[in-house]
């Protein structure tokens, strides 16, 4: 019914229209009596061996929301009904800000993937504290944490400290996003030594509380194999819980839309089915490199079963999904859940 009525629907709106106009109806709809057991009945697929413990937290199932969906913490209660295992909301800065000019977010139809220059637009981490407080659903929620655009990357530092003292007691763990290419120079936080320094304070405070709790990093699929292992060596070093692999791409290889199309388009991180296969490698060069020693959240490409179990095989802990979302609807985590 999705594909064949209510998408094509949504895609006749911009991206970020349907985008909105979508989870104000999931959300008018969990408000109704009744409403979210019908929609938790739909969607959800509860089964106690698809329930995983990763990094000292038990999930329900392996798969959840990527973040960049629910920005703001929004929604948290009615995408709870859909049965992921977990949210990640995100990606947060200390100051709220507007992100890139529209048009920011596009679609590919024909490579089932977007593209995306949002540029960290949200409303500030105190607001995503404040609804996080009064959210009624237990799901596991993760925070995604960045820096506001203003803020020099000789101060970043500041900012992922504040976001995430200000998180701790309302999220169940953390990801550290250096790895978007729609914040000028944030990328640059991936080298070796910005990134060693960002890691070490965040786990410096994080483990002066009395029960710390995982922190991730967020790398790029764009990062050199020599890059991968500098990540490896500063995620052994400073004793962070995992990573997740991977962000969107600044490449354009494979796609078939339109190169002119893409080109119209411009700048923006690549996410969708053009990215499994690379987010698959990552995921697979880390593992082997680690000796699974360090968890991996999958993420990139995955839209069904299949593409969720790859990551799985090549040594991903948990997946999320994001595009996929998008282009097979609400019922994406339970048909992976069935035949995972």
């Amino acid at each position: 019914m999705y594909k064949a009525l209510i998408k094509p629907l949504f895609f006749l709106l911009s991206p970020e229209k349907a985008h909105y106009l979508a989870m104000d109806l999931l959300s008018l709809a969990c408000k109704i009596p009744g409403g979210k057991w019908l929609m938790s009945t739909l969607f959800r697929y509860n089964r106690p061996t698809l329930e995983k413990e990763v990094f000292g937290i038990k999930f329900p199932n392996p798969v959840g929301l990527a973040a960049g969906f629910d920005k703001d913490a929004r929604w948290i209660d009615s995408l709870d009904a859909l049965g992921f295992g977990f949210i990640e909301i995100g990606t947060l800065t200390p100051k709220a800000q507007d992100g890139n000019p529209k048009p920011r977010l596009f679609r590919l139809p024909e490579d089932e993937s977007l593209i995306n220059r949002m540029g960290f637009n949200n409303q500030g981490v105190d607001a995503a504290v404040a609804r996080l407080r009064q959210r009624k659903s237990r799901v596991i929620v993760g925070g995604n944490i960045g820096k506001n655009k203003v803020t020099p990357n000789e101060k970043a530092v500041d900012d992922y400290v504040l976001n995430f003292l200000k998180l701790f007691d309302v999220v169940d763990y953390f990801v550290v996003n250096v790895s978007s290419p729609n914040t000028p120079n944030l990328r640059a936080l991936q080298e070796k030594e910005p990134l060693k320094e960002l890691l070490s304070s965040l786990q410096t405070v994080n483990l002066s509380k009395p029960a710390p709790k995982p922190i991730l990093l967020k790398i790029a699929p764009d990062l050199t194999n020599s890059q991968l292992d500098d990540v490896v060596e500063i995620v052994t070093e400073t004793g962070i819980a995992g990573i997740i692999a991977t962000n969107t791409t600044i490449s354009r290889d494979g796609l078939v839309t339109d190169r002119q199309k893409v080109e119209q388009i411009g700048a923006g991180g690549l996410s969708g089915k053009i990215l499994k296969s690379r987010s698959t490698e990552v995921i697979r060069y880390l593992h082997e490199k680690t000796g699974g020693s360090i968890p991996i959240i999958g993420v990139g490409g995955i839209s069904t079963a299949a593409d969720a179990k790859e990551k799985l095989d090549a040594g991903a802990s948990l997946v999320q999904v994001y595009s996929g979302f998008i282009y097979e609807g609400p019922a994406i985590v339970k048909n992976i859940l069935k035949q995972l």
